[in-house]
């Protein structure tokens, strides 16, 4: 099993540490090629900006969103949280429209206003999970589909999961933090095999983006 880092921005070599740290073999990925064979994608934190425009140079807009379609799990961390939404505050247009949430670029100021803090993250366990803020946005507001994976302590939501798409605010990459790695590792290798036997139910992550779109239309 692979999982791509898309490698164009950001801090991509640490998610890439991280997924050596778990066992997992990370395919750095910078053009569509690179996408051949991965079970899923990690975009990283940097500027939200930037990676549009390099998203966009290089052709990878269409296929990202064909990859999350057919299922792989796709992890944004900071930065790549604003890639992934599907509405960023302030009417800038989405990048890659794949989560149904509302997100508020640099919500906590400029580079002096990062922080660190412990955030429960009930379905990583019960440890808290040790966080790192560079100026990160947040999430106003959550679809129906969304689940909220952790608030900060004030409420404000800064992880969440929407089928086989997690974002979070924060950084778990830069903090030694591997279970938000080892979840998404979980997730694509259920990608690759979702299952033997006729009589199995369907795999809920192996719906069309395209089909869930429709039914929420109607």
């Amino acid at each position: 099993m692979k999982i791509g880092v898309l490698s164009l921005q950001g801090a991509f070599r640490e998610h890439l540490d991280t997924l050596d740290a778990i066992g997992v073999e990370g395919v750095r990925v910078r053009e569509p090629a690179d996408l051949a064979g991965v079970s899923g994608l990690i975009l990283p934190g940097g500027e939200s900006t930037t990676m549009r425009q390099l998203i966009e140079r290089w052709g990878l807009h269409g296929p990202i969103i064909d990859l999350a379609d057919r299922g792989a799990p796709i992890f944004g961390t900071c930065a790549g949280m604003i890639v992934l939404a599907a509405e960023i505050a302030g009417g800038e247009p989405p990048i890659l429209p794949l989560l149904d949430v509302t997100v508020e670029r640099n919500a906590f100021g400029r580079q002096l206003e990062s922080f660190e803090a412990e955030i429960d993250v009930p379905v990583l366990g019960r440890t808290p999970v040790h966080a790192v803020f560079i100026r990160a946005p947040i999430i106003d507001r959550t679809g129906p589909g969304v689940d909220i994976l952790a608030r900060l302590d004030d409420g404000r939501v800064v992880a969440v999961r929407q089928r086989n798409i997690i974002a979070t605010a924060f950084h778990p990459e830069l903090a030694g933090e591997t279970r938000f790695h080892r979840l998404m590792a979980t997730m694509a290798a259920e990608h690759d095999d979702p299952g033997e036997g006729s009589g199995r139910r369907p795999h809920p992550t192996r719906r069309s983006l395209s089909a869930r779109r429709d039914e929420a239309a109607r």
